[in-house]
């Protein structure tokens, strides 16, 4: 299945600038990167490890939704008003990751309306790729054996 990475979406001259943003960081098993409704002032991509994005459901535990690997994003709320998580996250095995400082990101994307475009371009690909997944698995759980549409 497609995934939308950095490599992909953005130009040499634009993964370099970007880049330029980045620092290593590295997460033990267990840490939690963010919790829903905090301020979403950074994102991340996976080098190694995987981060399980999740949920808080009142009464229960929390839900993971998805977990992400190599070469993923993790967070696109840094990049929409008002900048706050939408979901949480915690790494689910040791993890190495370029971090980015979110508000560096976004002041360049407004000095530079083509890596603006090409970042929010990236960004709504992730985001349309994990509602595609996230219908699947509705599907797969709460759907009637043979009730999905071949549309």
């Amino acid at each position: 299945m497609y995934t939308p990475t950095l490599l992909r979406a953005l130009s040499p001259d634009h993964q370099q600038r970007i880049m330029r943003a980045a620092r290593t960081v590295s997460f033990e098993q267990g840490t939690r990167l963010f919790k829903e409704g905090a301020p979403a002032d950074r994102f991340w991509i996976i080098r190694t490890g995987s981060i399980e994005l999740d949920t808080h459901v009142p009464g229960r535990r929390t839900a993971v939704i998805e977990t992400l690997g190599h070469d993923e994003l993790v967070g696109w709320s840094w990049l929409f008003s008002p900048h706050v998580w939408h979901l949480g996250a915690t790494a689910s095995t040791a993890v190495q990751a370029y971090e980015f400082d979110a508000a560096a990101v976004r002041a360049m994307c407004q000095e530079d309306p083509a890596l603006g475009h090409a970042v929010t371009q990236w960004v709504g690909e992730v985001l349309a790729h994990r509602l595609r997944s996230a219908r699947t698995r509705l599907l797969d759980l709460y759907a009637p054996h043979g009730a999905g549409s071949t549309v």
